[in-house]
């Protein structure tokens, strides 16, 4: 999507170790047109496939999550990160190493809210080894939920988990493909 590689040249940051700065507009400052027009493409890309729930990660992926589920008029799901008291005992879990924060940690769906009945789409900010998405995928499986695939705002292709899920049959849709970035800011895209 034109529109999410220009934006990562005029506003992206790249950091060593294979680590790209997008805050100011998709994770922690966040343009809501632009993610909105991220929805809109992930619509058409996967409007034809019943989805009945987006499904994320806590908590890059929830602005993502609720601007897509817009476009699909069905609800937003995220997994949480950490069991809190106010939920109850009756949950998925699974763990997911964090490629930016380096450790692994446990993520947590109620029952709820992903029944055998669902078909859901995942989505989130980035696609690096693809952790987070096999985390939800295995949730998606406790449940006995179909899923439809995933879409990704920015897939880092160099770090190779977008290749092992779609070897695995996973349907993955990103937006912006980073074939390489280098220390000095360059970032080249994958045609």
């Amino acid at each position: 999507m034109k529109l999410i590689r220009d934006r990562i040249l005029k506003d992206g940051k790249v950091y060593p170790g294979g680590v790209l700065k997008v805050d100011s507009f998709l994770n922690h400052q966040i343009d809501s047109e632009l993610l909105s027009e991220t929805g809109k493409e992930l619509f058409r890309l996967f409007g034809d496939e019943n989805i009945t729930k987006i499904v994320t990660v806590e908590a890059s992926g929830i602005a993502i999550a609720c601007l897509t589920a817009i476009h699909f008029r069905v609800p937003a799901v995220f997994a949480k990160k950490n069991k809190t008291v106010n939920i109850s005992d009756n949950l998925y879990t699974a763990e997911v190493e964090s490629f930016t924060h380096k450790k692994t940690y446990p993520i947590v769906i109620d029952k709820a809210y992903i029944t055998e009945s669902d078909r859901i789409l995942i989505v989130d900010d980035f696609l690096a080894k693809g952790h987070a998405l096999m985390g939800l995928l295995d949730i998606a499986r406790q449940a006995g939920a179909s899923v439809a695939g995933a879409g990704i705002i920015i897939e880092k292709c160099f770090q190779g988990g977008g290749d092992t899920l779609r070897s695995q049959g996973l349907r993955i849709e990103s937006l912006a493909m980073i074939e390489s970035m280098s220390d000095d800011g360059t970032i080249i895209f994958r045609k």
